[in-house]
């Protein structure tokens, strides 16, 4: 039985694909796979020497897409692994890593700051007001079918 979805929803489910295939697109043109993009990305927020949980913290994709990412970063000479307390492992930029960040994550970091800050501020705080209301909402109702 197909109940269909309201024009809301599907406008909503829409925004949010092309909001992913921007972001999948952005990945390609810099020469990555999505989840190099996203440890980039994440290296280049939380700073080098961050752990691997703090990406999938950070993250939408699993520890396993992860780890094989670092691995391939690592293989390509952009980081390395440095031992931590217990069964952490820091990750850590070579120099080439550290102009890769540079080159690729940092772009995309100001162009979320400058479209962001573009708004005005009532809209920024609506989107953000709205969205939280919303990821509550869907969490609620997920809480119902699992």
């Amino acid at each position: 039985m197909h109940m269909g979805q309201g024009p809301g929803i599907r406008e909503f489910n829409r925004l949010y694909k092309e909001l992913d295939d921007l972001y999948h697109n952005l990945a390609l043109r810099q020469g990555l796979s999505d989840s190099a993009s996203i440890i980039l990305y994440a290296l280049y927020l939380l700073g080098d020497g961050c752990l691997q949980r703090d990406i999938c913290d950070l993250s939408y994709i699993s520890k396993q897409t992860i780890n094989s990412s670092i691995r391939r970063l690592e293989q390509d000479g952009y980081l390395y692994l440095q031992p931590g307390r217990g069964r952490d492992m820091h990750i850590c930029l070579t120099p080439e890593g550290r102009r890769l960040v540079e080159e690729k994550a940092a772009p995309v970091a100001a162009m979320e700051e400058r479209a962001f800050s573009g708004m005005p501020q009532e809209d920024q705080q609506a989107l953000l007001r709205l969205t939280h209301a919303y990821l509550a909402r869907l969490r609620a109702e997920a809480g119902r079918i699992l």
